[in-house]
């Protein structure tokens, strides 16, 4: 099903130019010591964590777009970060376009699946609903408090990143393929091989009132570690190489948002040796700042907001039916990781009891268009979403409803993928996510 509505709608006449304007707002979202993270509990604070966004309004219905640094948000949680954010910008849930970063040292929510931890007395803690709630607040209050100022074009720009990303499939020694690559590889073999499909582009859209950059939002293509594991909570080089733009170009205000990287990550450069996050972030500086500069700007004429209703059918292999996760939840004997993620499925299994589908919103700016797809999609599904609308830049968000996990292409199926974190028919996946996608960028 796909939803259709006009943001708001204006000429190019410079009358008519006051008809945009837009917001910006962060919050502080770092997690105190002690708290659960994605990689067990945070031991230090290596750098803080943001919510960082925009809200833009029109004569219609206003839209946000926010990126969290934190790993994951799902389901309940997900829900009620866009129900808050929405309330305090005067719009819908379906118009917030929220996405995670998705560095590993960093909160990772779904407060549904923390009650079933809770109920079956795990002495595992996922989340913490109470703090996710607190940040929520602050967010939603830092929404109320910005203030609006005109915009009146619209800007789109792109530049090659170098030296960070690559794929997790390889070939092994033995010819078979592996999707075992990972963000910081110590095997010299694995770490050298090829870097395989990526999209080597990082996008920027940016919103200027006359020559003056008011906010710019970038989007690249995989995983956000260097060093990681050890419970040290830091936005990791994306963070860094953001800060880093802030600070150069402090009249606009910058968001970095994670692109669909379920596939990429930097494990063909980085062995994991915490001098490498400054040299990734450094690549990363130096794309972020060459989209910028070679930013084309048009007037921002006519905005429009889609969105389509994405269903997944749930994954059927062995340990993913709702009485196998039950099983495994309830004994004390599961280790920490497996039974966090039966309480993540049986999770995901009631929202598809309860029939609720997954938003793909997208948000079509004329020259440029920003889509948000969920969770761990593959970098094909960003490389496919700009052919769905070829006649623009496409900024693809990642890592939106978190709660499916890694979303392969049937191309990797067919090679052999099968990873347990995943929530999805192998089979069908692909064609729903596509589907919902290119309706969601479609302007008929």
């Amino acid at each position: 099903m796909l939803r259709r509505s006009f943001l708001f709608a204006a000429s190019a006449a410079p009358a008519m130019a006051s008809s945009y304007q837009l917001a910006t707002f962060q919050a502080d979202i770092t997690p105190p010591i002690g708290s659960p993270i994605y990689t067990g509990t945070a031991r230090s604070i290596v750098g803080p964590l943001e919510a960082r966004g925009i809200v833009l309004r029109g004569p219609g219905k206003p839209v946000v777009v926010a990126s969290l640094e934190w790993c994951e948000v799902r389901n309940r949680s997900y829900d009620l970060w866009r129900s808050q954010l929405a309330a305090a910008a005067g719009t819908t849930p379906e118009r917030v376009l929220l996405s995670c970063v998705h560095p590993h040292d960093a909160p990772y929510t779904d407060s549904e699946a923390q009650e079933l931890l809770d109920q079956a007395r795990s002495p595992h803690k996922l989340c913490d609903p109470v703090f996710e709630r607190t940040c929520i607040d602050k967010a939603a209050q830092a929404i109320r408090r910005s203030s609006f100022q005109t915009v009146t074009q619209i800007g789109a720009g792109q530049a090659t990143v170098e030296r960070v990303a690559s794929n997790r499939r390889y070939v092994r020694l033995d010819g078979k393929i592996s999707f075992g690559r990972t963000s910081a590889t110590r095997d010299a073999y694995v770490r050298n091989q090829p870097e395989g499909l990526i999209d080597s582009a990082l996008k920027a859209v940016s919103f200027w009132n006359g020559s003056k950059p008011v906010a710019v939002l970038y989007a690249y293509s995989t995983h956000p570690m260097s060093y990681y594991g050890q419970g040290d909570v830091s936005a990791d080089f994306p963070g860094m190489a953001r800060r880093a733009m802030q600070s150069e170009f402090p009249e606009a205000f910058h968001i970095y948002c994670s692109g669909a990287s379920g596939d990429t990550m930097a494990g063909h450069y980085n062995d994991g040796n915490p001098a490498n996050r400054p040299i990734l972030s450094g690549r990363l500086h130096k794309a972020m700042a060459a989209a910028f500069h070679s930013t084309r700007r048009a007037q921002l004429g006519e905005a429009s907001f889609r969105n389509a209703k994405l269903v997944f059918e749930p994954r059927k292999s062995k340990g993913y039916s709702l009485a196998e996760m039950r099983e495994t939840l309830a004994s004390s004997a599961t280790p920490r990781r497996e039974r966090l993620d039966a309480a993540l499925g049986i999770s995901w299994l009631r929202r598809l009891a309860r029939k609720q589908p997954i938003d793909v919103p997208a948000l079509d700016l004329g020259p440029a268009a920003i889509v948000v797809v969920p969770a761990e999609a593959f970098v094909q599904y960003q490389l496919w979403a700009q052919g769905d609308a070829a006649d623009k830049m496409v900024l693809t968000l990642g890592y939106g409803e978190c709660a499916p996990g890694y979303i392969p292409t049937n191309t990797a199926v067919e090679e052999g993928y099968d990873d347990h974190y995943s929530w999805v028919d192998f089979a069908t996946c692909e064609g729903a996510l596509r589907a919902a996608v290119a309706a969601a960028l479609s302007s008929r």
